[in-house]
């Protein structure tokens, strides 16, 4: 019998951390669905190909709308919050 390994699980506070926003911010993403999340109990826990994915979504925004204007763009990224 083989067993396939966990995910990485990350609570919001951890998210938030990586993210750098604040824990609130973080919560308030999960619980409207933009980052993917399991709620074992009472408490949250994001798998990290979730958070990958998230900031993946907000990198490719990025280049599509710099592609969409003829000049530089913002000089930040956006994630969608």
């Amino acid at each position: 019998m083989s067993l396939t390994p966990s995910p990485k699980l990350y609570t919001v506070q951890e998210i938030a951390e990586a993210l750098r926003v604040h824990s609130r911010t973080a919560y308030r993403l999960v619980k409207e669905g933009k980052i993917k999340g399991i709620k074992v109990g009472s408490q949250w826990r994001i798998p990290e190909s979730a958070l990958l994915d998230y900031i993946e979504t907000g990198w490719q925004a990025h280049v599509q709308e710099k592609k969409d204007k003829d000049e530089d763009g913002p000089k930040q990224l956006k994630l969608p919050l």
